[in-house]
């Protein structure tokens, strides 16, 4: 892996108030330690370890530290970050040398999801570890992992066994064959079935036909004398009133 390239400047031990102005002046205050030496303390600007933490896997990269015209091997190993603007306030680098053995966190990228059976069928690719925990050579740090998804099918499960890694490098957990991924089968979630339309058409048919059924009394006629219902009764009123009892017509 090609290393990277970090200019800084050493610097004094320093009160909070001058970290302070450092920092306002564009400037990262950090400390290169290791090898039995004494600690340097140094300062980078901020802007180029922004930039190298946005396009790389920056706590896994050798870097190569110039100090004054003194150049360094280190591996970044903390970055402090601001709790409210999340901006970096400091970092701190360890020293290696050709032939150390490091430890870091490697990401893993997964390649022909095209050419999967298991994708294609449907199946979901569940990822179990983003990253892998590798102990490597300082010179022969991998940038990446690289899972190879063709021919897997459907539930088979991904094993660090599998995995190609570079000459030396061996992952932290040695003593189990750890899953990196699976495929998945999918998970159908069945929804319930709306109310049929015959249902709701056997309701409307059983309303009409209680409506055709009943009897309007106002629109009835009698069958023989042809009157309606409220006519019969009427008449009947009016007969009633005219006519008198013989005990009424002595009287008169």
């Amino acid at each position: 892996m090609e290393n990277l390239k970090l200019e800084a400047t050493e610097r004094k031990i320093e009160s909070k108030g001058n970290l302070k102005k450092l920092r306002l002046d564009g400037f990262l205050p950090g400390i290169l330690y290791g090898d039995k030496e004494t600690n340097l303390p140094l300062s980078v600007k901020k802007n180029s370890v922004k930039k190298l933490l946005e396009s790389i896997n920056f706590m896994s990269s050798v870097i190569e530290i110039n100090i004054n015209g003194s150049k360094y091997k280190a591996l970044p190993k903390d970055i402090n970050f601001h709790p409210i603007n999340n901006e970096p306030i400091h970092i701190d680098f360890q020293k290696i040398k050709p032939g150390t053995k490091v430890v870091v966190n490697i990401p893993v990228r997964f390649i022909n999801n095209e050419n999967c059976p298991g994708l294609k069928m449907g199946g979901v690719l569940n990822i179990v570890r983003r990253k892998i925990e590798l102990k490597c050579p300082a010179e022969n740090i991998p940038t990446e992992i690289i899972v190879d998804l063709t021919n897997k099918e459907m539930n088979e499960s991904i094993h660090i066994s599998s995995v190609k890694l570079p000459e030396n490098v061996k992952p932290v957990i040695s003593d189990r064959d750890f899953t990196i991924a699976t495929i998945a089968a999918p998970t159908v979630v069945k929804e319930p079935e709306p109310a049929t339309a015959t249902t709701a058409t056997d309701a409307t048919t059983a309303g009409e036909a209680t409506a055709e059924g009943s009897v309007d009394s106002t629109k009835a006629t009698d069958p023989k004398t042809g009157a309606k219902p409220a006519d019969s009764k009427a008449k009947s009123a009016e007969g009633g009133a005219k006519t008198s009892s013989p005990a009424a017509d002595k009287k008169k």
